[in-house]
């Protein structure tokens, strides 16, 4: 839990209460009304909307530091853990990727004592660095897939251009294919690494 007053030590019976039930994780959800501000309510939406989509399971709330886990499991994913505050938003993903079961627990939590040292724009773009590698490490071909399908579209695009006005295949048209078919098999190659990285041992 977060050491700034925010959370309710009463609610940590109700965590403990669904690892008893079987679930190896269970995080404390926010409410509309325990985001330290607009924007950060909003910021956090669209983390949870991304790594919602990107998981295929509802995630209410990616970023809360308020949870219980299975200590064991845990230190499984201690070398993918970042430095500083985002850790809740990699340990939820690689736990969703393993298979292990998640919870999500609504709570309601105080307005912090102190003040944040998040900055909105440099830490925003750091979480979404850290989604994008998390996205990576948990379904690379939800990554590598649409953008080889992006250099394949623009290589027919442009070889139906280069037919039309000159009549020929040119060398960019197949280094614009090249680089789809490229991208496709790393993200091919990633997904069979990542599938071994989560296997359960």
């Amino acid at each position: 839990m977060d050491a700034d007053g925010q959370h309710d030590p009463s609610d940590i019976d109700r965590l403990l209460g669904k690892l008893e039930e079987g679930y190896d994780m269970a995080v404390g959800a926010r409410d509309s009304g325990s985001h330290a501000s607009v924007g950060r309510y909003f910021a956090n939406g669209f983390y949870n909307r991304l790594a919602s989509l990107i998981s295929g399971r509802a995630i209410l709330d990616l970023t809360s530091g308020f949870r219980v886990v299975r200590g064991h499991l845990f230190k499984r994913f201690l070398y993918l853990l970042p430095n500083g505050f985002s850790y809740p938003t990699t340990i939820t993903m690689a736990f969703l990727r393993t298979g292990y079961p998640v919870c999500f627990v609504p709570i309601s939590s105080e307005k912090r004592i102190g003040k944040s040292h998040i900055r909105p724009v440099r830490d925003g773009l750091r979480f979404l660095a850290i989604i994008f590698k998390i996205a990576t490490l948990y379904a690379p071909l939800k990554v590598f897939l649409p953008i080889s399908g992006v250099f394949f579209a623009t290589g027919v695009g442009y070889y139906a251009y280069t037919y039309i006005t000159m009549g020929r295949f040119t060398n960019m048209s197949l280094l614009v294919f090249s680089a789809a078919v490229i991208i496709f098999l790393i993200g091919l190659i990633s997904e069979q690494i990542t599938a071994l990285t989560y296997s359960k041992s």
